[in-house]
């Protein structure tokens, strides 16, 4: 993803058969998605969102400037899981001791010595907490992307200090079939 664009959103499940649909907002207050103006998928298609009601919006592409309302479930359902970007430059700067996730990636990662563990790959965020993922030669290593396991990030010098809990190896042939 270039870092000219931030993620922002994803639309989710349809919601009724007008064409409305869920959508899982990144923004601080969710609310403020929409504050955007139209947000871009990969593609560079554009979407204008209208909250609905909690988590529901309705949808229209921006095509050549006019708006095209997502009318019916089967269009919505085809939009489910795509990812809504905003231009970097309409966000605010980060806070201090806040950053952008887009930001993370491409770090270098090294111990609390400043040896080389690898390079911050991707972030993932599931719901229950940011983790950073970690190229190595070793093969990849999940952080979890806490104070703890990362006492410090310089994204201006391009590093992040990673402390990862202890790593259990566990033969396969422990697991239970």
């Amino acid at each position: 993803m270039p870092a000219d664009r931030i993620l922002l959103g994803v639309i989710g499940r349809p919601h009724g058969v007008r064409g409305l649909a869920r959508v899982t907002s990144y923004a601080d207050p969710p609310e403020a998605l929409t504050a955007y103006g139209p947000l871009s998928d990969e593609a560079g298609r554009r979407f204008a969102l209208r909250w609905q009601g909690d988590g529901i919006v309705a949808l229209a592409e921006v095509v050549d400037g006019t708006e095209r309302k997502v009318g019916d479930r089967d269009a919505a359902a085809r939009l489910t899981n795509t990812r809504l970007f905003v231009a970097r430059g309409s966000l605010p700067p980060p806070e201090e001791d806040e950053y952008y996730l887009a930001d993370l990636v491409g770090l270098t990662a090294v111990d609390a010595n400043g040896g080389q563990v690898g390079r911050v790959a991707s972030v993932h965020d599931y719901g229950a907490g940011a983790s950073l993922e970690i190229e190595r030669e070793a093969g990849p290593l999940v952080v979890p992307f806490t104070r703890a396991a990362v006492p410090e990030v310089d994204v201006a010098g391009g590093t992040v200090v990673v402390a990862p809990p202890a790593e259990i190896d566990v033969p396969p042939e422990d697991f239970a079939p």
